[in-house]
Formats: C-alpha cells, structure tokens, sequence
C-alpha cells in the first residue's frame, strides 16, 4: 500500500484490519472515538463484526467469547474505559485467549481531562485485574509504528494465547502523520483450542478461567508463569538513540520521547554527551539493557507526562547504583525540549 496521511486512531483500527482482526467491540469515549468510528464504518466491509456495546464491561466480556470460538478479535478504549474492562481482561488471560486492547490514555485519576497523559502505565504493565498474570504491552512513538505495533500485538497474541494492549497517549490518537500499511493478513495457525462447534470431528473444547481445584489451579498458574518467562525473553523491545559516546542517557516512551530527541540534539551542540533508551516494550520492560548501559552513565534521566510511573522500573532495573533523576509533567500538560534542556543541566551542573 502507498503512503497515506492518517490521524492515529484510524490508522490503528486500518491496521487491525488489515492485519485479519475480524471482530471488534468498543464503547465510545475520548480520544479514542475515531477509532470505534472507523470500525464501525469498515469493519462489516471487510467481512468482520462490530458492535458497540452498552458498557466497557461488557465490551470486554464480548471480547473473551469470541475471543474463545476462534476469532482474531480486538476492542479499544481509554483510561476510565480501560479501567472498567480490567476485571475482563485478567479472566482472558486465565483462559489463554487472544485478544488485542487498544488504550489511548488520557489524564486521571477518576475522570481526569480528555487531553494526553502518561498516567496510565502502572495500569497498563500491572494491570487493575486479579492474579499473577501479565498482559504485553507495547507503547508506539509515532502513527506509523502505531499501526505497525497493532499488526505486531495481533501475532504476539495469537502466538502466546494472551491479551496484549497497545498502550498509546492522546497526542498519537489524534495527530496525522504519513502511513505505510503491510497489505498482507498475518499467518496464525488454527485455533484448535477453541470452542467453535467442531466437537464432532475432534475432541470437545472447553474455554474456562475457573479451576476449583487447588493443585489443578496452581499447576494452571506455573504454565502460565513459564510463558510469560517465554515472553520476557523473547518479545522485550527497545531503540536505543545516541548512546555510542553517550555519559548521560535519557528514557523515555510515547510521546515524550520525540520531544526527548529535540532536547538531546539541544543538549549535544552545547556539549554534552547524551543518548536515549526508549522502551517499546513496556512489559516486559528491558530491564537489563537499561542496567548494562546505565553502568557507563553519569547519571540517568526519565521524562514521564506523569508522576513517574516508569521512574519505578528504571530504578528497579538501576538498583541503588548510577542515579536517576525525573521530570514530569500531568493533566494533560506536555513539555517542550526547552523544558527537559533545563531540568537536565540543573542536574548536570549540580545545581
């Protein structure tokens, strides 16, 4: 396909498309009503189904029942939406299925404001729902690796059985950049396991959550603990920028990284030395990669449009040694690559 300009939410629910999603259930709430809107208009068209649901609970109750018959399936939602779909989400991964959660979050706590934040990442990476489970999440920087990151979470979810969430701020939701789409549905294996009425040519399936069994229950939760070790080592994601000479290193994801590299070129041509890690995975978190390059760091730097929830995993990756500082901003404020050039320098030059 050619290079089209798209808002963010649309070339998502495109990508989904495109990628094979053949069932989509939302309920509508900002910055995210674009993307229900387009599936609304296209997904029929494209020989899917999809449904506005009354609620957010039971859009995602939606979800895990087609999700069980077989079906590539996805919804979408924002911050409160996510919220309420999180006890959901935990049964779909109870019950191995695939499903992919779209979040684009905007400022909280509550009801919060309808512009971009970043507030969303302990909800996202440790999820609101019950149990030792884990949802991988992926956390785009611009439209095109928003789309390409939907195609990517499809196939990581069908591969792993698991809920995945695209987790994106309000500013890619709603800012139009140029997109490539990949043209070709991704190759997922038949779904088995599912329970889709062929009882009569193989064994019955039975897709469940529930194991009243306390040894049959915990034997449930080390298989499920073992693939999300599988997922650890195989699916963590990151870009690393300017860190070949780097002393100083910034992190940061979504949004705020793009303003990280106009405030890192600033802080180059006044001479110093800085790079970023960006994580794309944000579970799993690239922990030891951020631990290896920290060791050669005066001291690391987190740009957050929140209080600092990713500031916890980047200490728990730096341990008490090279030092963290952050700045953040919330509400829905964004920050400029003046601002980070300032709060960087005071840490630089010890002030």
């Amino acid at each position: 396909m050619a290079k089209q300009l798209m808002k963010g939410n649309e070339a998502i629910a495109k990508a989904a498309i495109v990628a094979g999603c053949r069932a989509y259930f939302g309920y509508p709430i900002t910055p995210q009503n674009e993307l229900c809107e387009y599936m609304a208009k296209y997904m029929r068209s494209s020989g899917g189904v999809f449904v506005q649901a009354e609620s957010e609970v039971a859009a995602i109750n939606m979800v895990y029942g087609a999700a069980a018959s077989g079906a590539l399936v996805m919804t979408s939602s924002s911050s409160p939406g996510i919220a309420l779909k999180q006890e959901g989400i935990s049964y779909c991964a109870g019950a191995e299925l695939p499903a992919l959660i779209v979040s684009i979050s905007r400022g909280g706590p509550g009801l919060g404001g309808i512009l971009p934040s970043q507030g969303d990442y302990n909800q996202a990476t440790r999820g609101g729902g019950n149990g030792d489970y884990h949802v991988p999440v992926y956390a785009p920087a611009s439209i095109q690796e928003a789309a390409s990151l939907v195609r990517k979470g499809l196939e990581t979810a069908a591969k792993y059985r698991n809920p995945v969430m695209v987790l994106a701020d309000g500013v890619i939701g709603q800012m139009m950049e140029p997109v490539e789409l990949n043209p070709d549905p991704i190759k997922v294996e038949p779904f088995l396991w599912a329970a889709d009425g062929n009882s009569g040519v193989r064994k019955r399936n039975f897709v469940n959550s529930l194991h009243l069994n306390v040894d049959e229950l915990e034997e449930h939760n080390k298989h499920l603990q073992a693939k999300y070790r599988a997922i650890e080592e195989n699916e963590t994601l990151w870009e690393e920028y300017k860190l070949e000479d780097a002393e100083y290193m910034f992190l940061a994801y979504g949004t705020p990284s793009r303003i990280a590299k106009s405030a890192i070129g600033e802080l180059r041509e006044l001479g110093y030395k800085v790079g970023m890690l960006r994580p794309i995975t944000l579970w799993p978190f690239p922990y030891k990669r951020i631990y290896e390059l920290s060791k050669q760091m005066k001291f690391l730097f987190v740009a957050e449009l929140s209080s600092g929830q990713m500031l916890m995993d980047v200490k728990l990756a730096v341990g008490y040694g090279t030092p963290v500082h952050f700045y953040g901003r919330m509400g829905g404020n964004i920050f400029e690559p003046a601002e980070l050039v300032r709060e960087f320098q005071k840490h630089a030059e010890g002030k």
